[in-house]
């Protein structure tokens, strides 16, 4: 091949290689972004947390994976409906310095409302697998303090480490952990008897008991805005520890016994008045006595006063 040939077919090499668009790391990148998309309903959501690095930019923040799926976890705990899809299945691909932006429209339904918000994710490649670096909307979106953004549940205590209490709740023998969603209190009566009713809070006072495991599914409290959460190691011999919930009123505190395991009450709450009995420990309202027995003590009122009362109760 004569030199001036040699140079003419290099030059449309390197043209083309320096411009042709990659077709199959964009088609990489579509069937990435899908499924992140498909996964984003209360039955699927455990998958997305595959999809994160260790450390991504979430919506303006830096958050790790781990806060990226419990903020998965709450929205879809409070909207159970929740879906999303792409419009018209539309992505605009852009390669950058390793990685690339994709942007679509995201059309979403929750609760009867549907909205369009100008989104975005950044893609990376780690190990063979696609990871997303960054997620958000565009920053000049409508109506972005809408309660299906992140924003709407920073202050709920699930994001907080300093909440979660650990143990073996699914009797696998390693050591997960539980947190609580309490309800956002919007109103409340100053009153000497304040209980629930005198409470409101947003989408109803229910709490919430949600694991890192995602084998074990939520246990609701209704009524509940203010709680405790107790390890109350293995009571039924099941190889699991049974997780306790205090429900704290300003004048009674309520302790539930559920096996985590299946999320079943074990016995019914257990009241104690704190006005007239104050400073009592765990032990001294439920400890266990014998295989599979447990002895609870409670508040009872007996001829116009309250005094404890305790029991035994044999656990299933």
């Amino acid at each position: 091949m004569k030199y001036p040939q040699f140079m003419s077919c290099l030059l449309v090499v390197l043209f083309f290689g320096c411009n042709e668009v990659n077709p199959k790391g964009e088609k990489e990148v579509r069937k990435f972004v899908k499924q992140w998309n498909d996964a984003h309903t209360q039955i699927k959501s455990p998958y997305l947390e595959r999809d994160y690095m260790d450390v991504v930019i979430y919506y303006g923040k830096e958050r790790t994976r781990n806060q990226v799926q419990q903020d998965k976890n709450l929205l879809f705990q409070k909207f159970p409906d929740y879906t999303q899809r792409i419009l018209n299945d539309q992505l605009v691909i852009t390669k950058e310095a390793g990685s690339y932006l994709v942007e679509f429209t995201k059309h979403v339904n929750y609760n009867g409302i549907e909205a369009d918000y100008t989104s975005y994710l950044s893609v990376i490649t780690r190990n063979g697998a696609f990871k997303i670096l960054r997620e958000g909307v565009a920053k000049n979106a409508k109506d972005l303090d809408a309660p299906i953004f992140p924003s709407a549940r920073e202050s709920d205590a699930i994001i907080s480490n300093n909440r979660q209490l650990f143990g073996d709740f699914n009797g696998d023998g390693l050591s997960d952990y539980a947190s609580v969603i309490s309800p956002e209190i919007t109103s409340a009566t100053k009153t000497d008897t304040l209980n629930s009713d005198a409470v409101q809070c947003e989408g109803g006072c229910n709490s919430v008991i949600v694991f890192s495991n995602k084998d074990l599914k939520p246990i609701t409290i209704e009524g509940a805005y203010q709680s405790q959460l107790e390890n109350l190691k293995d009571l039924n011999s099941d190889g699991a520890d049974e997780i306790g919930f205090w429900d704290i009123k300003p004048t009674t505190k309520s302790l539930y016994v559920f096996s985590a395991s299946n999320g079943r009450l074990l016995s019914k709450p257990i009241v104690i008045n704190t006005t007239v009995h104050k400073n009592l420990n765990l032990i001294d309202v439920i400890k266990k006595t014998g295989p599979n027995k447990i002895t609870v003590t409670r508040s009872a009122q007996v001829n116009g006063k309250w005094v404890l009362k305790s029991e035994v109760i044999t656990l299933d």
